[in-house]
C-alpha cells in the first residue's frame, strides 16, 4: 500500500524522500504533508512515545475519553490502523486523511464510510449496524433520542437504499444512496485540509 512510517522521517534526505513519496501518493503537497508531520508529532506527543497513535491514544484524541467504549471510534481507528498492527504511523495517518480532503473522489469517501458502517466487516450493512452506530453517535454527542424515532430513521434508510430488499445495503446499493443524498457524506470532507498551511498552524499552537 506504499505508507510510509514517521520513525522513519529522521534523515534529512530520507525525510524529504519520504514526504515526497507521501506526496506522490496523496492530493497533499509537500508543504501540506510537513505540516501533517508537523500535526502528528504533536499529537503523538501527548498519546504515546513511540510515534505512532495506538487505539486508546485515538479515542483521547478524538473524544478526550478513554474509558467509556466507542463504536465510532474503534471503526475510525481500524481504518486507519491499514497494517492492522494496532497503531498507526505517519503515512497511514496522511494516507487516511487525504479521503477527508475536499478534492478527494466521492467515490473514495463513500466506501470509507461504507466500511465505517460495516461494523461486523461482512462487505454488507446491516440495520443493527446502523442503529448501534445512531446509538453510539448520539451518547458521544450527549444527545437523546427515543428508540421508536431512531428504529424510524434506520427503517427509512432501508427502505431506499435497500433496493434489492434482502435486508441488507451491499456497496453498489449504498453508492447509489450517497449519490441521491450527498449530505450522508457530509462529514467524510474536512475542508481546513485543502489549505494546511494557511489553516493549521492555530491548530499546532
Amino acid at each position: 500500500m506504499g505508507c510510509v512510517c514517521s520513525k522513519h522521517l529522521g534523515g534529512k534526505r530520507t525525510r524529504h524522500e519520504n514526504i515526497s513519496l507521501l506526496t506522490s501518493q496523496t492530493i497533499f503537497s509537500d508543504a501540506e504533508v510537513e505540516v501533517l508531520h508537523e500535526l502528528f508529532t504533536k499529537l503523538t506527543s501527548c498519546v504515546s512515545s513511540d510515534n505512532v497513535i495506538t487505539k486508546e491514544g485515538f479515542q483521547f484524541i478524538l473524544t478526550k475519553d478513554t474509558k467509556r467504549r466507542s463504536l465510532s471510534t474503534e471503526r475510525m481507528f481500524g481504518l486507519f490502523d491499514m497494517r492492522n498492527d494496532e497503531a498507526i504511523d505517519f503515512g497511514e495517518f496522511v494516507h487516511s486523511l487525504n479521503i477527508f480532503h475536499p478534492n478527494s473522489a466521492q467515490r473514495e469517501k463513500a466506501l470509507f464510510a461504507f466500511r465505517l458502517y460495516d461494523t461486523r466487516q461482512t462487505g454488507f450493512i446491516e440495520p443493527e449496524e446502523v442503529k448501534e452506530m445512531i446509538i453510539d453517535v448520539l451518547e458521544e454527542s450527549e444527545l437523546m433520542l427515543t428508540e421508536s424515532i431512531i428504529d424510524s430513521i434506520v427503517s427509512k434508510t432501508f427502505e431506499e437504499a435497500d433496493r434489492k430488499k434482502d435486508g441488507k445495503i451491499d456497496l453498489e446499493e449504498w453508492e447509489n444512496f450517497v449519490a441521491r443524498h450527498p449530505l450522508t457524506l457530509k462529514n467524510m470532507t474536512i475542508p481546513f485540509l485543502k489549505d494546511l498551511p494557511r489553516t493549521f498552524p492555530s491548530y499546532l499552537q
